[in-house]
């Protein structure tokens, strides 16, 4: 059984800052790609940022220059800083995790609410 303990989210002012760590655990395969995407209320799931197993990174254009996506594979975890926070940036932000085995794995989301 695999495990996706995300944290981080909460409500903060429009410019300000949050960082959501995600800690994959349990019978997982080695670890390939992780990312973030999110889903606001009525809107379909986007991607947020992804990061290879060797730190390549891909971002929206909508948070290019205020997310940075960065991991830890010793441990298994991915972080996502939010600098320079909108209030389009609420939703709740969804961890996965693909492994090499082709399997795909979801956390169980953290919601970040930016007021204006």
């Amino acid at each position: 059984q695999v495990q996706l303990v995300e944290s981080g989210g909460g409500l903060v002012q429009a410019g300000g800052s949050l960082r959501l760590s995600c800690a994959a655990s349990g019978s997982i395969f080695s670890v390939n790609a992780m990312g973030w995407y999110r889903q606001a209320p009525g809107k379909q799931r986007e991607l947020v940022a992804t990061i290879t197993r060797g730190g390549n990174t891909n971002y929206a254009d909508s948070v290019k220059g205020r997310f940075s996506i960065s991991r830890d594979n010793g441990k298994n975890t991915v972080y996502l800083q939010m600098n320079g926070l909108k209030p389009e940036d609420t939703a709740v932000y969804y961890c996965n995790v693909g492994a090499y085995d082709g399997l795909d794995y979801w956390g169980q989301g953290t919601q970040v609410t930016v007021s204006s």
